[in-house]
């Protein structure tokens, strides 16, 4: 896909589809009227005989429209100004690109300054969403089926803005975005029996090729053990897939200290002894979705190459029941030398990031966040909307929820006190992996949190977030990618 930035007036350009907003009531922003003009009136008719309202996200085509070099003309409604927020936006997008990618139109052409958001939002970061939205809304998962999907036509974008440069370098940001996103949906929508540990590290190893910003270092299981990892080597001890920690450097900033990034990488998650119901339990391959978010921000870091340094962890791991499999009640120890009693084995996230937390502080890290499909709890408190945020330190949380808010990708903060530590007690080890039904997103963080004291940390619950159980949309989302790449860029 290309997207343009010029200053050229849409009647100007000749595209096989221009687009005019039409916000509540049909009322016409600068650039619609243009075309309503060259078109002779027509959309101006078409909202006086009640066929278009400009209601939010409705979407009408129009082919072979006179007085205009365009083939094809399509409205879409904003609806009111004072109702379109960040989210809607993004809705709006998608929409415009989903109601033209199945025909034959190649080209199309628009401009944002007929489409007013609530929050005042510049055509930089609308430009922005627009081609993020743009590339995810043209993705199409199809490697495991006998036969491709069809090429889709449309492969240029053009945006009309008086500040071209900003609006060029947004478009550059959002399509590396949505591209990085699209790594972590095909990561995650890939079955278990293809997308095992072994296979994520032979992915880092494409990744870093070609990019004289990354090293890559992979730990097999004896450079593990050596370590001492046994706590993340216990989940995987039941699974004939071996496990594998990956280790992405990026650095695009000298010797400044790093921002890491730790991601849950259990390729398939059957619960282990603690044996998960058999009814939609094909969706634990989705399980190492936060690896998957870790490797697509490493592909947005390869294509814009920000001045900034990031290590990107991936551990992985396959939790199977087998005869050596860890049992409940088992004690293990970790690689801070903490012991854990095993309470339940399908509380094995926590179990596989605890080593990986105590791994990184060899970079000395300026801050980490770890992203996990981590505890059910969290789609109880939070739903599939916003993705539950837990830190050590509240001017991370703040960078974070800031970084969500900015890539409508939104995260909400909860409590990381103190009271919570006790449900973790055991009468056998230091700590237990699991603190009963009530605020399990917090303990669970407040198990994490245990191994994460020399450094400023936050923890990113998407078990709510990053796939669609259901429909036609069944699948991974790629969240929280924009997040996660905004909150990078804030810090060059």
């Amino acid at each position: 896909m290309q997207f343009i930035a010029t200053n050229q007036a849409l009647t100007e350009l000749k595209k096989d589809c221009l687009v005019a907003f039409v916000g509540a009531d049909g009322e016409l922003g600068a650039a619609a009227q243009q075309l309503d003009q060259a078109a002779n009136g027509l959309i101006s008719k078409i909202i006086d005989q009640g066929d278009f309202t400009g209601k939010q996200g409705q979407t009408l085509l129009l082919p072979v429209v006179d007085g205009l070099d365009a083939s094809r003309l399509l409205l879409v409604g904003t609806g009111k100004a004072d109702e379109l927020n960040d989210g809607k936006f993004r809705s709006l997008a998608t929409g415009l690109i989903n109601s033209i990618k199945g025909g034959k139109i190649a080209s199309v052409a628009l401009n944002l300054d007929d489409i007013e958001l609530k929050d005042g939002r510049d055509n930089a970061w609308k430009a922005r969403l627009l081609a993020e939205n743009t590339e995810t809304a043209l993705y199409s998962f199809d490697q495991m089926k006998s036969k491709e999907a069809e090429a889709l036509a449309l492969n240029e974008i053009t945006v009309v803005s008086q500040d071209t440069a900003a609006v060029e370098a947004a478009l550059a940001i959002g399509q590396a975005t949505g591209l990085g996103s699209n790594v972590t949906r095909n990561l995650g929508n890939l079955p278990g029996n293809v997308c095992t540990p072994v296979f994520l590290a032979e992915q880092a190893e494409l990744l870093v090729e070609d990019c004289d910003e990354m090293t890559l270092i992979v730990l097999d299981e004896d450079q593990m053990a050596d370590l001492g990892m046994h706590c993340m080597l216990s989940v995987g001890q039941g699974s004939v897939q071996p496990s594998r920690l990956i280790t992405v450097e990026y650095k695009g900033a000298g010797d400044e200290q790093p921002h890491v990034l730790v991601g849950k990488g259990v390729t398939f998650d059957s619960g282990g002894i603690s044996l998960k119901p058999g009814a939609g339990m094909d969706e634990m391959k989705f399980d190492m979705c936060g690896a998957a978010s870790v490797m697509g921000v490493l592909q947005v870091l390869k294509a814009l190459k920000p001045k900034v340094n990031v290590v990107g962890v991936v551990a992985a791991v396959e939790n199977m029941p087998a005869g050596n499999a860890t049992k409940p009640g088992d004690i293990v120890t970790t690689m801070s030398g903490k012991t854990v009693e095993i309470l339940n084995t399908d509380a094995e996230g926590r179990l596989v990031l605890c080593d990986a937390l105590t791994y990184i502080e060899r970079f000395n890290p300026a801050t980490v966040v770890d992203i996990a499909t981590l505890t059910g709890a969290c789609i109880i408190a939070l739903g599939h909307q916003a993705t539950g945020l837990l830190s050590n330190d509240d001017d991370l949380a703040a960078d974070l929820l800031a970084s969500g808010i900015e890539a409508a990708d939104r995260a909400w903060h909860l409590p990381l006190w103190s009271e919570y530590q006790q449900q973790l007690e055991s009468n056998f080890a230091d700590i237990a992996n699991i603190g009963g039904r009530p605020a399990g997103t917090i303990t669970a963080a407040c198990f994490l949190s245990r191994f994460t004291e020399d450094y400023r940390w936050a923890h990113l619950d998407i078990a709510g977030t990053a796939w669609h159980s259901g429909g036609k949309e069944k699948g991974a989302t790629g969240r929280p990618v924009p997040l996660l790449t905004q909150y990078l860029l804030s810090k060059v």
